[in-house]
């Protein structure tokens, strides 16, 4: 079952076709620290990833972004300075998953609010 859902399905991570592509038509360029792959093609001038796990585009570090889309050109090792000390790890996008941010009200946070406390006045015409 592994292999023919690896042939057939993309969202759990590259498919069958993605890996052959990459090894046949592409270079590696590099890797980041969440174990992502990094390949430019040798014919033409694509660049992409293969996620080390789902694919979610925020799994992918500011620096390696900037090497896809062009905004820089050579591998973020080379063309960026270090990062300043005070610089946190980028986070995932933690949107439809249970760690998700719900404020108080929410459904999922049982839906009751707390009581207006009365600290405004409201606007009646005169």
């Amino acid at each position: 079952m592994g292999f023919f859902k690896n042939l057939f399905t993309w969202w759990e991570g590259a498919s069958t076709g993605t890996a052959l592509y990459s090894w046949r038509n592409g270079s590696k360029v590099g890797t980041d620290a969440a174990g992502n792959a990094y390949f430019e093609s040798t014919k033409d001038d694509r660049r992409w990833v293969i996620y080390q796990g789902s694919n979610d585009v925020s799994r992918v570090p500011p620096e390696w972004y900037a090497w896809l889309t062009r905004q820089i050109d050579a591998v973020p090792d080379e063309a960026l300075p270090p990062a300043p000390p005070f610089l946190r790890a980028p986070a995932p996008n933690l949107t439809g998953t249970a760690l998700a941010y719900r404020p108080p009200g929410a459904l999922e946070r049982g839906g009751h609010r707390a009581a207006a406390t009365g600290d405004y006045q409201a606007w009646t015409p005169d």
